[in-house]
Formats: structure tokens, C-alpha cells, sequence
């Protein structure tokens, strides 16, 4: 994707950080609109169809979680989190509601800028193989993932822990793995963040989340894709 056409929604309440980040963002070449309050961003995020939406989370009217919520419910769009609330609570709820990244204020325009860029890049790296566990197909030519015939929508980060676990089917992946392989190395420690993923992943994937069949837990080691489970029947 050409980074001159890419669109950008920032949702902020204070003017001031709302004209910072646009004034870097275009510096950058992106495409920003802008948008004050929660239901503004939606009306926003419908009219333009930003390639990447910022959202604060403490705003009038509609809060970012709540405006994360409803564009998750039909889209894909990478969502960025940036907020003064910095707590594991808050990032966890953050990163279930479906968002891609989570950055504390204050922060510096540089990281952010950095941030988008490395969001912009996930979920676009090609497998090479296409890789099927039971009724779980990974089509790794057109960027499709289905469960029993049926297509599953995935943002870009849930592709990318997807991805990679894919590429290692059969293999413990630790925590740490997984957060330097698709979020970065400075990410090492945020191990909430392959948390939440790996719960979205199972909620979409899973016949049952609770007991997971395809996306597995090795106690005290990392995850696994499960490259043992037999065939099933798929109506077509």
C-alpha cells in the first residue's frame, strides 16, 4: 500500500494532541481526518473508511471502547489505541474489544508514527504454503482463513499471531516468540497482548473457545496449532 493513499482517523478529545498528531501523521503522507468525540468518529469512520483508525478511549458522548466495539463488529480496520490510562486492566479490555496496539500517553510522535507503520506492515506476510488442521484452513495465497468452509474475518494482528503459528504448526511458539516475531522486540514483555489475541482467535476459530482444538496452550511454555487434528467433514 502506497503511504500517500493511506487514510487515517484520529479520534482525541483534546485539540491539542488531535492537531499534534495530525500535523506528524501528515507530515509522514498520510491522508488524516479527524474526529472530537465517540460519535463523530463513527459517522467519520462510515463516511471515509480510514485505512487505520487512533483512538482515544476517555471521550464524550461515545468512549473509544465502545467506538472500538462497533467498528470491530463489521470491520477489520487496524485500531490504535492511545490513552492516559496505562493499567494491564485497561490494555487487556482494550485488546479484547479488538483493538491492534495500545500506547500510553504522553508519547513520543516518533513512536507513534513508528507504531502505525509496524500495524500498516502485519497481517501482509505471505506463508508460502497453505496449511489446513482439521476443519481450520489457512489460504495463504488469497489471505483467507475459514472453519469448516465457512470464511472468518480476522484484522491484521490476529492474522499475523495466526500466521505465525502457522508457519510453526505443530511447534510450542513462547509468549516471548510471538511477541518478537509480530509485534516487535519491544513489545517483550507485554505478554496481555498475545493474551488477548489468542482469545479473540478462539472465540472466532474454536467449535469451543473453552476447549480449544485447533489453538493450544502448553502450560508455563506458549502456544501451539494443533497440525494433529483429523479431517472433518465441511458442507459445501
Amino acid at each position: 500500500m502506497t503511504r500517500g493513499r493511506v487514510r487515517v482517523l484520529v479520534v482525541d478529545d483534546d485539540p491539542g494532541i488531535l492537531t499534534a498528531v495530525k500535523q506528524a501523521m501528515t507530515a509522514a503522507g498520510y491522508q488524516v481526518v479527524t474526529a472530537a468525540d465517540g460519535v463523530l468518529a463513527l459517522e467519520r469512520f462510515e463516511q471515509v473508511l480510514p485505512d487505520l483508525v487512533l483512538l482515544d478511549l476517555m471521550m464524550p458522548r461515545v468512549g473509544g471502547l465502545e467506538v472500538c466495539r462497533q467498528i470491530r463488529a463489521d470491520s477489520g480496520t487496524p485500531i490504535i489505541i492511545f490513552s492516559v490510562k496505562g493499567s494491564e486492566a485497561d490494555i487487556v479490555s482494550a485488546l479484547d474489544m479488538g483493538a491492534d496496539d495500545y500506547v500510553v500517553k504522553p508519547f513520543h510522535l516518533a513512536e507513534l508514527l513508528a507504531r502505525v507503520r509496524a500495524v500498516l506492515r502485519r497481517g501482509s506476510r505471505p506463508l508460502g504454503q497453505r496449511v489446513v488442521c482439521g476443519a481450520l484452513e489457512i489460504d495463504t495465497e488469497q489471505h483467507l482463513v475459514s472453519v469448516a468452509g465457512r470464511s472468518v474475518a480476522l484484522t491484521p494482528i490476529e492474522y499475523a499471531v495466526l500466521a505465525e503459528l502457522a508457519r510453526n504448526a505443530g511447534r510450542v511458539l513462547t509468549t516471548r516468540m510471538l511477541l518478537q516475531r509480530v509485534w516487535g522486540e519491544q513489545y517483550v514483555d507485554a505478554t496481555e497482548y498475545v493474551k488477548g489475541i489468542m482469545r479473540r482467535l478462539r472465540v472466532k476459530l474454536e467449535p469451543d473457545p473453552a476447549h480449544p482444538r485447533y489453538l493450544l496452550t502448553e502450560r508455563h511454555l506458549g502456544y501451539r496449532l494443533n497440525d494433529l487434528v483429523p479431517g472433518e467433514a465441511v458442507e459445501r
